[in-house]
């Protein structure tokens, strides 16, 4: 086995708690220093993980010599500063999805990277499951042919009380930038392009997010993806990969599907289960340590260029429904 890469925990939210559970499960990472903004959330946090070393502030997480790697696990719009801190402290940095909110804050962090040669990596877990990356093989060999269309959507009903940072546009709020970026991951995964023709339509609600939104994408050679996303709202979990002789389907839940079925000509479905190690989140880190060992800057299964392409779709349609936030 190799050395136990030792993690930091930036943040003490849902997430940080999802991929933390994932990481105890795993023989050869330790969580060795958690951080929050106050005292009483990092001692929480670091009671439930028992986690050795709690810091009250991000930047004593930063600057702990006893951390290699920092899981940045706040809100969308504290990715850019966050990552940068720990980047410039010297650490490895794998960073919740989405990435950064646009184009340009996504260039600041990667100059950090590349000045400070520090290795960085999108936490979009999807990009990282073996069911998914089983799909992707086949469409590789050519199992269903060409792929020609995508069909995938996420979607679920939520309200400003229930959830109030997705009704917010101040932590970069709506459905695109929480969920969207789901259905548009397996587009591109697909596709293994960048799309040639971005379309969209939103619902702009009072709050001023996208409370829902459907998303076309075009791609050379006649390819489309049909996607949609939404926070008011149930949406199939499920996505189709639609290829000249067949398609496969990702079963719900499609970002950490646990079948997958293939379907060639007009015969029957093939089916395939998949179980994960712990809750699908210790795949990413499992690659974050890989390449961390490795000394490697960035991930092959993610990398820099396909963060900025999936950035640049999301801005484009941003773009197209005249959503901007507040920090922009």
């Amino acid at each position: 086995m190799s050395y136990p890469v030792r993690w930091g925990i930036l943040g003490t939210g849902n997430i940080a708690n999802q991929f933390s559970t994932a990481l105890k499960s795993m023989d050869d990472a330790e969580i060795a220093a958690v951080g929050s903004r106050t005292r009483k959330s990092a001692d929480a946090f670091g009671d439930k993980f028992k986690i050795p070393t709690r810091h009250s502030s991000y930047d004593a997480l930063a600057n702990d010599p006893n951390v290699d790697l920092i899981y940045v696990a706040t809100p969308h719009n504290f990715h850019k500063e966050n990552t940068i801190l720990c980047l410039e402290a010297g650490k490895g940095v794998l960073c919740e999805k989405p990435f950064t909110i646009n184009r340009a804050e996504a260039e600041e962090v990667l100059a950090v990277a590349e000045r400070e040669q520090r290795f960085l990596m999108e936490a979009m877990w999807t990009r990282y499951v073996p069911s998914v990356l089983q799909a992707m093989k086949w469409i590789e060999e050519g199992v269903i042919g060409d792929v020609r269309m995508v069909r995938a959507s996420f979607g679920f009903h939520s309200t400003s009380e229930s959830n109030p940072r997705l009704w917010d546009p101040a932590n970069g709020g709506g459905s695109l930038l929480d969920v969207g970026i789901y259905p548009i991951t397996i587009a591109h995964l697909a596709f293994g392009k960048m799309p040639t023709e971005i379309q969209g339509i939103a619902t702009i609600g009072s709050a001023g997010v996208d409370e829902a939104a459907t998303i076309n994408l075009g791609f050379e050679g006649g390819g489309l993806a049909t996607l949609s996303s939404s926070i008011t709202n149930h949406t199939p979990y499920d996505a189709h990969i639609m290829g000249s002789k067949g398609i496969i389907r990702l079963h719900p839940p499609f970002w950490v599907t646990p079948k997958l079925s293939v379907t060639i000509g007009e015969g029957k479905p093939m089916t395939t289960s998949y179980k994960c190690q712990s809750n699908g989140y210790e795949y990413e880190a499992m690659e974050a340590q890989e390449c961390f060992r490795a000394g490697k800057l960035q991930s092959d299964l993610m990398p820099h260029s396909t963060t900025l392409d999936i950035i640049d779709i999301m801005d484009e349609l941003r773009r197209q429904w005249g959503l901007k936030y507040p920090m922009e």
